[in-house]
């Protein structure tokens, strides 16, 4: 037996929110995750995916052990071929010739060491990130107003504004934790205020006083509305904008270059919707505007940034308590490696690779021998010249561009003509690492030692608590033995992340003066002791003067030139979709997956609520295409197709649908949403327009649906549609095919891994194409596997529940191959709450026959949205629709 180890206090590796963690390990290594309570991020909550950490953390599927062309190799082996390479390559070609592209998954310490490298070094400025695809636009629109990439506010905020303003920003679903700050806010106080901005009705709604239904990038002509409303009515801020900011009248000139009519026709909405949103901004004084992909994944992204920061710095709602315009961002590090320079077009410390003041501040505090003169490529050209052999050696570090890139087929069929990919990453099974021919074996979630931040400027310590395994090292540690091998020993002497932190501090104190708001030059000398203790802090902590500001610009002190803010004129176009199809395709999260599934696909839990990855339709246009819910559906156009489970909702609106972005071809046989994006981008942040291509929709003539669980992962699927996700004991598996197979009991058995000895129990019914198996291993269950012409009907919590479940009596077996429980058996239904696992139908039961008539009542009953509260919309829901049947 070992020894329980001691509780680490950690931060999250999910979203930008960054709560911290406590994690526990016990003697036999199993480890169990709580919210901090002393984090200011999160007080102690956590959401769903934050408290299932503990799941997700075990061996299954990592890469252990370097690798090239497919066979195990040494570190040393692998790291001179990756220096020779890049070496040889700058060389024959260029330092244009090689490029990294790296990831918000990577620690601040990491992300410094890859960029000092590549534009200290190496002399190019080729490094970009998966950040370029969440919140580039954020940064191009801060950038031009306030002169550096500053987020002016703080949470605090959430909970102080009378005004909430949700544009493009699923707080309920991506950043539960934010949004259950809003609602008990607003418990406290019922009137504040929530409006919501979104062309889907989103489960955010919960909380919203007014639901704005904008079309599709709309979001510039409703934010230019206002600031024309507000300069028309009086209602600007006089005294603020003469005394801290320039360009107002251009910014309403642009403004007012459309009538609000067609401004509204152009938003999609009402000109009364327009009127009560700009009286209810006008008329509170403290407000913030919460934004997010729906604002930055666009053409148009920059432009909606900075019209949402024009109204703000209009009526001098910004750097005060409770107000101001809030970017929240996608992942656990995006703002770590926006400071460490992770993007082409930044330096170091929010220094900027265009000033020739910049670059020589950096390269004389690196001592490096060149500095990268001009921006290097963004994420999408970046891929577009690896495809047009212009980039010869790339390594990818801690992302999955082959699913999460725009265009994705194309940067697939990309990385396979390049010459060296090299791919560090924690998992060996990604569409992307399939592609590397050095494969790197990384650290991850609990190995990982260094810092990140969060959106609102905080910096939190993320310590390891597990032992590394096989051959899994650091990323700092992988690029800095690499920067060795290829001749800049001396720059990267690193022996641990202490150092790394305690260099870039310096760095941001070096000759800052106040010129820049990041410095954190207060820890400079930080040594390894302090490093271990660091709490979380909000930068900036200069090394003289005053320390960690709560907010900024409240009183100007922007950092452009002339120290005032810039209103950024944002004219008006038609919103423009690209390409061709009779649908616009919405792509974005869930609220139990993350990213590419790499971690999360391996929670149960976390695939207990949505199982497989679907298209969100409204209810007429699935009709007048003969889709009824829970069908098969193609989702096509020019670049490609993808087959999805059809939800049907009258959340989405008409001539629109929804579909996820994590599913990969490791959980699906068709479900890469990216590969129908176009690689069109906002020509200021060049960050992709990932929520407004179009494609037709089309029900998938299925012969056979099908259903299955089995204790091993299923090795071979064979069928046109499947999906796969981790249950309790095993895998659950759903599946069609557009022929009826030949011989069902071969293909049940390469499914659930069942041999020709392991005892059978068949029921078929070849009129109606019905037919259950199950197989038996003595007392225990093998695999099950229904067939039908319909979707099948059995509940799937049941069919999961089974591969735990003792098989000793004829009785029971039989039972599993006929696919019913019996009535001692109650079905919970599907996941409703992931945090307790409580399904619908114990929701529904509640309200019928224990009388619950609100969320709150279900969660003293069942738990059900006591912990993240990410559920609470969904429970609502239910209430409320079954209410009424109770009390008929």
């Amino acid at each position: 037996m070992g020894i329980e180890a001691e509780p680490v206090k950690t931060t999250c590796p999910y979203c930008g929110v960054g709560c911290g963690v406590i994690a526990s390990m016990d003697a036999v290594g199993n480890v169990s995750v709580r919210g901090d309570p002393d984090h200011p991020a999160n007080f102690g909550r956590l959401c769903s995916k934050g408290s299932s950490l503990g799941e997700t953390v075990g061996l299954e599927g990592r890469l252990l052990h370097p690798e090239i062309d497919g066979r195990r190799a040494s570190w040393d082996e692998a790291l001179n071929l990756v220096a020779g390479t890049f070496r040889q390559t700058i060389a024959e070609h260029g330092p244009d010739a090689v490029a990294f592209y790296v990831s918000g998954q990577m620690l601040t310490e990491d992300y410094y060491v890859a960029n000092k490298l590549m534009k200290g070094f190496i002399g190019s400025a080729n490094i970009d990130t998966n950040s370029r695809l969440c919140m580039a636009s954020s940064v191009a629109g801060h950038r031009r107003a306030f002169g550096g990439d500053v987020v002016p506010g703080n949470y605090e905020d959430l909970e102080l504004a009378d005004l909430i303003v949700l544009v493009g920003s699923n707080l309920a679903w991506c950043h539960p934790v934010l949004f259950q700050r809003i609602a008990a806010a607003k418990a406290t106080r019922p009137e504040m205020k929530v409006v919501l901005i979104d062309p889907r009705r989103t489960m955010s709604a919960e909380l919203a006083d007014l639901h704005l239904a904008v079309k599709a990038d709309g979001d510039v002509a409703l934010f230019n509305a206002l600031l024309a409303w507000l300069a028309d009515h009086g209602q600007l801020d006089s005294s603020y904008v003469e005394r801290h900011t320039t360009g107002l009248a251009e910014a309403v000139a642009a403004a007012r270059a459309l009538p609000p009519s067609r401004l509204a026709e152009i938003a999609g909405l009402s000109p009364q919707e327009i009127e009560r949103f700009c009286r209810l901004f006008a008329d509170t004084p403290r407000v913030v505007t919460i934004y997010s992909q729906g604002v930055n994944q666009s053409e148009s992204g920059t432009d909606k940034v900075n019209a949402i920061i024009n109204c703000h710095l209009a009526t001098g709602r910004i750097g005060k308590p409770g107000c101001g315009p809030f970017s929240v961002t996608g992942q656990p590090n995006a703002m770590g490696g926006r400071e460490v320079g992770g993007l082409s077009n930044m330096l170091a410390a929010h220094m900027e690779i265009e000033s020739a003041k910049d670059r020589d501040t950096v390269r004389r505090f690196w001592n490096a021998p060149r500095i990268a003169e001009k921006a290097g490529l963004k994420a999408v050209d970046l891929f577009r010249a690896v495809g047009e052999g212009r980039i010869k050696a790339l390594w990818i570090m801690a992302t999955n561009p082959v699913a999460s890139m725009p265009d994705a087929d194309a940067v697939k069929a990309a990385l396979a003509a390049c010459p060296f990919v090299v791919v560090s990453d924690i998992s060996a099974e990604t569409d992307t690492m399939a592609l590397a021919k050095v494969k790197l074996p990384a650290t991850g979630w609990g190995e990982k030692d260094g810092t990140v931040t969060n959106s609102e400027r905080r910096i939190s310590r993320q310590r390891s608590f597990l032992p590394l395994v096989g051959d899994m090292r650091p990323d700092w540690w992988i690029v800095s033995e690499v920067a060795r091998r290829m001749g800049f020993a001396d720059a990267f002497p690193y022996e641990a992340p202490a150092e790394i932190f305690a260099e870039y501090a310096a760095l941001t104190g070096f000759e800052n003066h106040g010129r820049r708001a990041l410095d954190i030059g207060a820890y400079a000398g930080l040594d390894e002791a302090g490093y271990e203790t660091l709490p979380p802090f909000q930068w900036p902590r200069p090394a003289q003067g005053s320390p960690d500001p709560a907010r900024f610009f409240g009183a100007g002190g922007f950092f452009t030139p002339d120290g005032k803010g810039c209103f950024v004129p944002t004219p008006v176009s038609k919103p423009a979709t690209v390409g061709e199809g009779a649908f616009v395709l919405n792509t974005g999260r869930i609220r139990d997956q993350w990213h590419t599934m790499t971690r999360t696909g391996k929670s149960p839990r976390l695939s207990a609520h949505m199982a497989e990855p679907f298209a969100e339709v409204n209810p007429a246009d699935a009709a007048s295409l003969g889709i009824a819910d829970a069908d098969i559906v193609e989702v096509a156009n020019g670049r490609g197709k993808i087959l999805v489970r059809a939800l049907l909702s009258e959340r989405q609106q008409r001539g629109a649908i929804f579909v996820p972005m994590h599913w990969t071809d490791e959980f699906a046989a068709a479900a890469r949403v990216d590969v129908l994006v176009a690689p069109v981008t906002d020509p200021v942040s060049g960050q992709p327009a990932l929520k407004a291509s179009r494609a037709d929709l089309r029900r998938f003539a299925a012969a056979r649906y099908g259903f299955a669980v089995s204790r091993t992962k299923p090795a071979a699927i064979g069928a046109d549609y499947w999906a796969r996700a981790a249950c309790d004991g095993g895998w659950r598996i759903e599946f069609a095919f557009a022929e009826a197979p030949a011989d069902p009991v071969a293909a049940a058995r390469t499914l659930v891994g069942a041999h020709e000895t392991t005892e059978m129990l068949a029921y078929q019914d070849n009129e109606r194409g019905d037919c259950r198996l199950a197989f038996f291993d003595g007392g225990k269950l093998v695999g099950a596997f229904f067939l039908s012409g319909a979707p099948v009907a059995v509940s799937r919590s049941w069919a999961v529940a089974q591969l735990q479940s003792p098989h000793d009596s004829p009785r029971d077996r039989f039972r599993v191959a006929a696919g019913r429980g019996g009535a001692d058996k109650p079905d919970a239904g599907a996941t409703v709450c992931a945090c307790f696992s409580v399904g619908v139908n114990q929701i529904v039961a509640a309200v019928a026959k224990d009388g619950c008539r609100d969320v709150d009542a279900i969660g003293r009953l069942l738990k059900a949205g006591t912990n993240c509260g990410s559920c609470r919309s969904e429970i609502k829901g239910l209430v409320d629709a079954h209410y009424v049947v109770a009390a008929e």
